[in-house]
């Protein structure tokens, strides 16, 4: 359906050649796009169903008391299905550490939550399949989990800023909210509403890059460049990601594209993971709580990881 949109868009509206670079381009693009959006609004308002019933509060007080292993568990697949935007993460933080819950835990909470967006995920199953999707899931609890020991092991505490340490939340009273169909229905509408409106710029500027990609970028230049037996693809896919600051549902169009000029598979998952989990926001975002040398130590374990995973996957790739 998608594809015969793009098809018409492209080829019988505005009579481009499908055999033309920027008729290709603009099927790529137009194409996407519709797609995108649908399989975002339709989905944000299915988990805002499931949102309804968790708030940052219920994570943190659910998290509190249990043994570290298991909170770090229960952490990884919290901020896997309840991810809360940028904005919450010093709330959030803050609670967690009022709540005694270590900080590597908090840290397994903060590297999942954006990394393992569920929207992208979906999105990623539709767009390049589920075996991808799934195999990014799973390193990015990997990631999680290992990053959240590791960082750990550097004694973080020290480089949290001290009016962190001085705050005490107590038991805020709980808001009420209408828990009736029609309740939650308005809540999923305007969860569709806040959440659309925030990163439809970046899913337009990602589906962009991914159509120019997708119909101007020649297959040979790609295999040049982007080969896997360059060694050095991998690392310099995670540095263009750091600035490419984009939703994680924006960077689905351009991983699209780069797997369809044969990319290897570790490579795409490598700049992905860097999009999502080191945007310059996100850690100008956890700077107010946590001291520059704990950001420099957070970024440092996370490009290491995100580049042990793209090797792993481009040496698995032929044997998947």
């Amino acid at each position: 359906m998608f594809q015969a949109l793009g098809d018409w868009v492209a080829y019988s509206l505005l009579g481009l050649s499908p055999e033309s670079r920027f008729g290709q381009a603009v099927q790529f693009f137009v194409m996407d796009t519709v797609m995108i959006f649908f399989l975002i609004t339709v989905i944000i308002y299915i988990m805002g169903w499931l949102r309804s019933f968790v708030s940052p509060e219920r994570v943190r007080l659910y998290l509190r008391g249990k043994p570290v292993w298991l909170q770090r568990l229960l952490a990884i697949i919290l901020g896997a299905f309840t991810p809360f935007c940028s904005c919450s993460s010093i709330p959030l933080f803050i609670g967690f550490v009022e709540a005694g819950i270590p900080l590597g835990v908090t840290f397994s909470f903060l590297i999942a939550s954006p990394m393992i967006n569920e929207v992208a995920v979906v999105l990623l199953a539709a767009v390049v399949g589920w075996k991808v999707a799934a195999l990014y899931v799973i390193a990015g609890m990997v990631v999680a989990w290992f990053g959240g020991i590791l960082l750990q092991k550097m004694k973080p505490e020290r480089w949290v800023e001290e009016y962190v340490w001085q705050i005490h939340m107590g038991e805020t009273p709980a808001i009420k909210q209408d828990t009736s169909l029609r309740g939650r229905h308005r809540f999923a509408v305007q969860e569709v509403k806040d959440i659309v409106g925030r990163i439809w710029k970046w899913v337009v500027a990602g589906v962009a890059v991914g159509a120019l990609f997708h119909g101007f970028v020649p297959q040979q230049w790609v295999s040049e460049h982007l080969s896997g037996d360059n060694w050095w693809t991998v690392p310099l896919a995670v540095v263009i990601g750091v600035p490419l600051y984009t939703s994680a549902e924006g960077v689905v169009p351009v991983v699209d594209a780069l797997l369809g000029k044969d990319v290897p598979l570790g490579t795409t998952l490598a700049l992905m993971m860097s999009v999502v989990a080191l945007s310059l926001p996100e850690m100008m975002i956890l700077r107010k709580v946590i001291k520059m040398p704990l950001i420099v130590r957070f970024v440092a374990v996370l490009t290491v990881s995100f580049i042990l995973v793209g090797y792993l996957f481009n040496f698995l790739e032929g044997k998947l």
